[in-house]
């Protein structure tokens, strides 16, 4: 795991936004970082590896087995950790139909 995957690991675990999560987590023939089954939530953690067309298609390919694709770029997970949180937070709501 990158450094940003451990912090935002160790937040997910731990399950302080009230859904599990489970790293490293295959969809398909992808591998995503982080997921949320019963949610069907998926998070992916981007580096400067990522390409915006790569990452379309993939987030397309997840999408395709029912899951929702969150991105978030390193820098803002180790940068702006609560905003992060706040985001995926906003997911589960979503997810649940609770907004």
């Amino acid at each position: 795991m990158t450094d940003a995957e451990r912090h935002l690991w160790l937040h997910l675990r731990a399950r302080p936004l009230g859904a599990k999560f489970t790293r490293q987590f295959p969809i398909g023939n992808h591998v995503v970082d982080f997921a949320c089954r019963g949610l069907k939530l998926a998070i992916e953690c981007d580096g400067c590896q990522h390409s915006a067309d790569t990452d379309a298609a993939r987030t397309a390919s997840i999408e395709a087995h029912g899951y929702r694709v969150i991105r978030f770029w390193n820098h803002d997970i180790l940068g702006n950790t609560d905003g992060v949180l706040e985001a995926i937070m906003r997911e589960i709501r979503l997810a649940r139909n609770e907004d």
